[in-house]
């Protein structure tokens, strides 16, 4: 089978199909053999392993993720892409590919039938206007996961890693940090993919703790904190919180901000995740 990750192979795979990119799918397909080397290391798979690929385009990284695994599941959702995969993937029996849209797929049953519940491994290039719903749906639908290796934009990696007090720093920062330690592995220009993206990329992986790093008797009140606090960055922590339908008042606020050695006119781009965490279980606790 002809390696995809070679130029010069994924435009005789693309005219044989007269395939046209889909702007609206975010497409753009990598053609650099060294960065799918990376992913692969980095991802750490055996053939111990099942992994979901999301967006496997026409095959290119699917054929890397064969080789190293048990199984694959890529999950594509433009249909045009299906007979490529079909032709590109032939030479393997350990591969299921999916029409649908990630979003709707039930990953935690396919994690139950094809791995006996046990966790699974994540990898995908993933386009920039869906990054964030479909790491949040991994994390928040509590999916058995060992970790997501994926390729996303350099400034979305950037705002998974990063801290309080930077202009990056936001609810995704926060809640990927929550669920995962969050590790840059490599940057990847623009002229690793075909056709050319208008921004640099990184691949970046998420290792699933088993255990948050933070106590939190209520997560989702917690996030719907986090979210109130950065919907208004400019915003004062206080205000963002009552805009945001958060059960409490500004003088409980106050009350428990002291307590927790702040000031009232904080911002919540300056608080850590554990004092978010301290804040919910506050609020939580005033109900009670």
């Amino acid at each position: 089978m002809a390696t995809l990750g070679i130029p010069a192979n994924t435009i005789a795979v693309l005219q044989k199909y007269d395939f046209n990119f889909q702007k609206k799918f975010g497409q753009n397909f990598l053609i650099d053999t060294s960065v799918l080397d990376r992913i692969i290391a980095a991802s750490e798979i055996t053939k111990e392993d099942m992994v979901l690929e999301i967006g496997p385009g026409i095959g290119t990284m699917t054929q890397y993720l064969c080789e190293a695994a048990r199984e694959v599941v890529a999950v594509e959702i433009d249909k045009n892409l299906i007979p490529i995969l079909e032709d590109t993937l032939s030479a393997y029996d350990n591969v299921t590919v999916i029409n649908q849209d990630i979003l709707k797929v039930d990953i935690n049953k396919l994690a139950e039938e094809r791995n006996g519940g046990r966790p699974i491994k994540v990898v995908a290039n993933l386009p920039y206007y869906i990054t964030t719903p479909i790491i949040m749906g991994l994390f928040e639908s509590h999916v058995p996961l060992d970790s997501i290796t994926i390729m996303v934009q350099k400034e979305v990696a950037d705002r998974m890693q990063v801290g309080p007090g930077t202009k990056d720093y936001g609810a995704l920062s926060l809640a990927v940090q929550y669920y995962a330690k969050p590790e840059i592995i490599a940057n990847v220009p623009p002229n690793c993919f075909m056709p050319r993206p208008k921004v640099g990329s990184a691949v970046i992986k998420l290792n699933r703790y088993e255990q948050p790093p933070v106590q939190v008797e209520d997560e989702a009140l917690m996030f719907r904190i986090i979210r109130a606090s950065f919907n208004q960055r400019r915003k004062t922590l206080a205000n963002g919180l009552k805009n945001g339908g958060i059960p409490v008042t500004k003088e409980e606020l106050v009350e428990i901000l002291g307590k927790m050695g702040l000031t009232e006119n904080i911002r919540g781009e300056a608080l850590t995740l554990e004092q978010f965490a301290d804040l919910a279980n506050n609020i939580k606790n005033l109900k009670h």
